[in-house]
């Protein structure tokens, strides 16, 4: 089986189980979700959406993120970790948005990530949910189940972005990116994870080299 028939197979099988894999962090306006993501580095997504949850009604606009006063951003958003980074990251790229981009989000990969705490990650998580532009989304879950399955063997996450890109038809890469999310979660996990139920096991090489 060659690496583009192990991915459009687990890709088929993850579908039944996560029938509609979507973005698990919550927001309603498109700054939210570069907002959201930003803090989600180094954390959970549960974490941040609930952060967020009295985040986004505290400061409801982006001039109000670009006007916040930087040590109670801080404390807003203390819970999620590395939050004195996070939240001149945020004011600072809020302000560049209002000021440079009148408010809308740039949208290339390329504009993106000259944002302050915004990486490729972010930046294609961007792509994919606000731009509708199918992207490789290299989190810890992507970036873990990659090279379990053997698809890559590399922490490197641009590399691994851009081999991915190689073996996932593209039109594929959103819902691809969220599988591994879905089953990173679920039953691939960092720490024991549930081989004994995965429905992908008889082609993944962590699974095999197990036995």
């Amino acid at each position: 089986m060659t690496k583009k028939e192990k991915v459009n197979y687990v890709i088929k099988e993850l579908l039944k189980i996560y029938p509609q894999p979507k973005c698990t962090l919550n927001y309603d306006k498109p700054y939210e979700l570069l907002i959201a993501t930003i803090l989600a580095a180094q954390s959970t997504d549960e974490c941040v959406n609930k952060i967020t949850a009295e985040l986004f009604k505290k400061y409801p606009t982006l001039e109000s993120f670009a006007e916040a006063d930087l040590s109670e951003l801080e404390n807003d958003i203390k819970p999620v970790g590395f939050y004195k980074n996070k939240a001149k990251s945020i004011k600072e790229t809020a302000k560049i948005l209002v000021e440079k981009y009148n408010g809308t989000l740039p949208t290339t990969i390329e504009e993106l990530v000259k944002l302050k705490g915004v990486g490729r990650k972010t930046a294609n998580v961007i792509m994919a949910n606000i731009y509708g532009i199918p992207s490789i989304i290299v989190d810890t879950h992507c970036m873990r189940l990659s090279n379990r399955l053997g698809l890559v063997n590399s922490k490197d996450a641009t590399k691994i972005e851009f081999e991915l890109r190689d073996i996932v038809e593209p039109q594929l890469y959103t819902i691809f990116s969220n599988l591994m999310v879905y089953h990173g979660r679920a039953v691939c996990k960092a720490i024991k994870p549930k081989c004994e139920v995965c429905t992908i096991k008889d082609v993944c090489k962590y699974f095999k080299a197990r036995k």
